[in-house]
């Protein structure tokens, strides 16, 4: 529905990049916005994004409702789209996308790496995130202290924490040792919830990296601190991920 919803040309073209309404208003009133092949001098000219051929100083405007982000998120920095004293995700696009109100689809530790989504779609984040849709969330986790089936089991069952009882988790023990490692795979996403879990059966977290969100992984060729759009197809599996 929203797709055949007519929009102001200087709003169209501000949300995908082309600087402020006010700068907008510059390139249309200089004779560089074309829609259709016909030259456009009205800012408030009405077009439909996805079906008009809108063209701006001679390239052809790609437009995109919303916009979907994959990160390698980097130990150091904290998940939130402003902060007075520490780096943040959006920090790290340096500048791209600052005409979107893009922010972190839930929280990943500042100790913690690995895969953090960002958007603009507040629909789509609400629904990855509510605790009804029960989205997976896969991490590789090393621990200070030895795993066995006796693990396995309290994370199926769900562990007793201090103010609540997490839901039933799976723990695929890779490694056991004096260090061991595994995969945890959670569906719901309280504050240092992992590390919390892994302190009550009395072991300590030493690294914790996110490598799902429900079909979504982590592109393996991003290294910390890199990021990228999704695929249509990335976009698909998200969606399809929600119960």
């Amino acid at each position: 529905m929203g797709k055949e919803k007519l929009q102001r040309i200087d709003k169209v073209l501000a949300a995908s990049g082309y600087g402020s309404r006010k700068e907008v208003k510059k390139l249309i009133k200089e004779g560089q916005v074309y829609v259709n092949g016909h030259l456009v001098n009205d800012a408030g000219f009405q077009v439909n994004p996805f079906v008009d051929e809108i063209t701006v100083a001679g390239q052809k405007l790609k437009y995109h409702e919303n916009i979907y982000i994959m990160m390698n998120k980097p130990e150091g920095v904290i998940s939130s789209t402003r902060d007075a004293k520490d780096i943040t995700v959006i920090d790290l696009l340096e500048g791209e996308y600052s005409h979107r109100n893009l922010f972190p689809v839930g929280r990943l530790d500042k100790d913690a790496q690995g895969l953090i989504l960002l958007t603009d779609d507040g629909k789509l984040a609400h629904r990855l995130l509510s605790p009804k849709n029960r989205v997976e969330k896969t991490y590789y986790v090393e621990v200070d202290g030895k795993l066995d089936d006796s693990d396995i089991k309290a994370f199926a069952e769900g562990i007793p924490l201090e103010d609540f009882t997490t839901l039933p988790a799976k723990l695929d023990i890779l490694e056991s040792g004096d260090i061991s490692s595994c995969y945890v795979t959670i569906c719901e996403g309280k504050f240092h919830q992992i590390k919390r879990m892994m302190k009550a059966r009395g072991k300590e977290v030493i690294f914790l990296k996110r490598l799902s969100i429900g079909g979504l992984k982590l592109d393996e060729d991003l290294s910390p601190g890199s990021w990228r759009e999704l695929t249509e197809d990335e976009i698909s599996l998200l969606d399809t991920s929600i119960h």
